[in-house]
């Protein structure tokens, strides 16, 4: 048996996709038989260049079923343009590197669509199954995030490209039952599975081993400590809320912000601009500061834009944050909203971009860890990507 994984990020990557990506391949590499190969083609990591120089381009796990090759890509850019050469850049040299090489399956872990189109292309060429794993409603957001209605003449060119991945796919995989009422009207005859984000293990370690426990805010001298750990881009709009919002509660809250995407300089020139001082923004880190970045924290922030799209998305953030017990503070409409209300406890919601629901919503917090076994033991990733690897293999297998 004989598997191409496709997806642009993977770990050391710091992302969503990349520790989706991992958590499949841990997964497959359990239930695959002897003799069997898991190929992984992703790309250098090209967004923190500081892990580059330790990897090499090609890597072979221990035990001799996964075998990762990392493509070298341009990087550094944040923009659309910078994107769109880098993943040709990948896309053209996935297909040099699958030439000569066997499958018998494909499967592709896709944001932006374009990797489920060149999972569908290979899938083609080699005569392989394909599972598409869809970790976002890229044609339904593209009128909302190009500029001057560029979005809008483009996207039916990428419906055509959607049609044409989804199409001839053997499986889809949604992470959210958000994106529903979108695919499933038109491709009706396709057979959708839902298996979501979930729980890395670090994090649920540091749940069950109680490392997270603690009082919060015992000195209320202090200004209460917020801390947001994500992307910072169109998607979470940040620089929309979080200037107002840190100039309302100056004197009562601190805000942390850790992350980097196409977003982070116009926060950081909002801030300027308006002399906040306190909202501090620092780069991405490593998991292991990233928990003691949450064990330090009072509350967690989180704020999707007011795109109409982001109301069908479940963001992974949110499955790392419930697992800290610390009160949860979002900017959510839509599906994800109502995810927070039914699933997780002492969480508020208010509108996105409205400051005075915002600051409503802190108030009806509760200031104290609030542990949420149910949930992790619920949404856990091994769990979900265990179910998900059962479900891949069985295209191979003669079960599905």
């Amino acid at each position: 048996m004989r598997i191409l994984l496709l997806g642009f990020y993977y770990p050391p990557d710091i992302s969503a996709g990349a520790f989706r990506a991992e958590a499949l391949v841990t997964a497959l590499e359990r239930r695959l038989p002897q003799g069997s190969e898991l190929h992984v083609i992703t790309t250098m990591p090209n967004r923190h260049r500081h892990e580059e120089n330790l990897l090499s381009e090609e890597e072979a796990l221990p035990g001799g079923k996964v075998r990762i090759t990392r493509l070298p890509v341009p990087g550094g850019g944040r923009g659309m343009a910078s994107q769109v050469r880098a993943f040709a850049s990948f896309a053209y040299q996935v297909r040099k590197r699958v030439r000569e090489e066997p499958y018998d399956l494909v499967v592709s872990t896709s944001s932006r669509l374009m990797t489920a189109v060149l999972g569908a292309w290979v899938a083609r060429r080699k005569n392989a199954r394909l599972y598409q794993d869809i970790r976002d409603n890229f044609v339904e957001n593209l009128p909302f995030v190009l500029p001057g209605g560029t979005g809008r003449l483009v996207a039916p060119f990428f419906g055509i490209l959607e049609r044409w991945a989804l199409g001839r796919a053997d499986r889809i995989n949604l992470v959210s039952r958000g994106f529903e009422p979108y695919f499933r009207p038109r491709y009706p005859r396709q057979r959708f599975a839902w298996h979501t984000n979930g729980i890395d293990h670090p994090f649920v370690e540091a749940a069950e081993s109680g490392f997270f426990d603690q009082k919060i805010h015992a000195d209320e001298s202090q200004p209460l400590h917020v801390l947001y750990a994500g992307n910072l881009g169109a998607g979470q709009g940040m620089e929309l809320i979080l200037p107002n919002l840190a100039e309302r509660l100056s004197t009562r809250v601190a805000f942390t912000v850790i992350g980097a995407g196409a977003g982070r300089e116009a926060l950081c020139r909002a801030l300027s601009e308006r002399g906040i001082e306190n909202v501090q923004v620092r780069d991405p880190v490593p998991r292991e500061a990233l928990l003691e970045a949450y064990y330090a924290a009072d509350v967690l922030f989180l704020h999707l834009n007011t795109l109409p799209s982001l109301e069908s998305v479940l963001p992974s953030k949110l499955f790392e944050y419930a697992t800290t017990g610390r009160p949860i503070w979002a900017g959510l409409a839509g599906f994800p909203a109502q995810f927070v209300k039914e699933e997780i406890e002492n969480a508020a919601v208010f509108a996105p971009g409205n400051v005075e629901a915002a600051v409503a919503a802190l108030d009806r917090l509760e200031l104290h860890c609030r542990p949420r076994p149910a949930f992790v033991a619920k949404w856990r990733r091994d769990k979900i990507m265990a179910d998900m690897a059962d479900q891949v293999l069985a295209l191979v297998t003669n079960e599905a």
